[in-house]
């Protein structure tokens, strides 16, 4: 989980003990504050997710080039060279 996951959790669960708050004292701005601190954290939260979800397909294309790469390498190395058949005259 990254950092800004965990700060949009944070921001989010504030808010609604803030907007909680708001209600049991009958404070109209307070709910409102505690209802744009959990957006913001909502926010943050999809933001981590794709960081991570970005992160994660990184990693995985770096390792596919990196198995690519493995068998261009072994296939190269294994296979001697041969030169071209050679054609005959007759065969024109």
């Amino acid at each position: 989980m990254t950092d800004d996951r965990l700060s949009g959790s944070a921001k989010n669960i504030g808010g609604q003990v803030e907007e909680g708050f708001g209600q049991a004292t009958g404070d109209v701005k307070t709910q409102l504050q505690g209802k744009v601190k959990q957006m913001e954290g909502t926010l943050q939260d999809v933001y981590g997710q794709a960081k991570e979800t970005a992160a994660d397909a990184a990693e995985a294309i770096r390792g596919r080039a990196s198995e690519a790469s493995d068998f261009l390498r072994t296939t190269i190395e294994e296979r001697p060279t041969r030169p071209p058949p050679l054609r005959s005259a007759s065969a024109s």
